[in-house]
């Protein structure tokens, strides 16, 4: 596995493409996608495996995966989104117990208890095998 420390700032003017970084916690239970662009920053956290019931009802239109994948912008509320879970497990830097990420505006921990990530406006995420909350 290999060590994980990032600090992602972009200081270009002009358009350019997004810098993406890929993460996951020590147990390689919740894996993320971080990019950073000049114009804003967003972060999608995938957790396979938990337990309890999900951090909001299902839709009445969802009929795929529930509960498992995060979304959100440096700006706004989080989303969680109905989709197929991909459980592959590779490819990803491991974000060590005690380790802060900050992404643009997105600042993420991860910590034994879970991965908390929270943006500029103070909304976010808290996910652990055994709790996944929305704020």
């Amino acid at each position: 596995m290999r060590a994980f420390v990032v600090a992602a700032t972009v200081l270009a003017a002009g358009p350019a493409a997004a810098d993406v970084f890929t993460f996951e916690t020590p147990s390689e239970n919740i894996q993320c996608s971080a990019g950073v662009e000049a114009d804003g920053s967003d972060v999608i956290c995938i957790i396979i495996e938990r337990a309890g019931p999900p951090a909001a009802p299902r839709p009445a239109g969802c009929v795929s995966d529930w509960g498992h994948k995060f979304a959100m912008t440096d700006r706004g509320p989080v989303q969680m989104l109905c989709e197929p879970l991909d459980r592959s497990r590779d490819g990803f830097d491991t974000a060590g117990y005690g380790v802060t990420a900050q992404f643009g505006a997105i600042s993420c921990l991860s910590s034994r208890e879970g991965l908390r990530c929270a943006n500029r406006d103070g909304h976010g995420f808290f996910l652990s095998r055994r709790s996944q909350q929305v704020f």
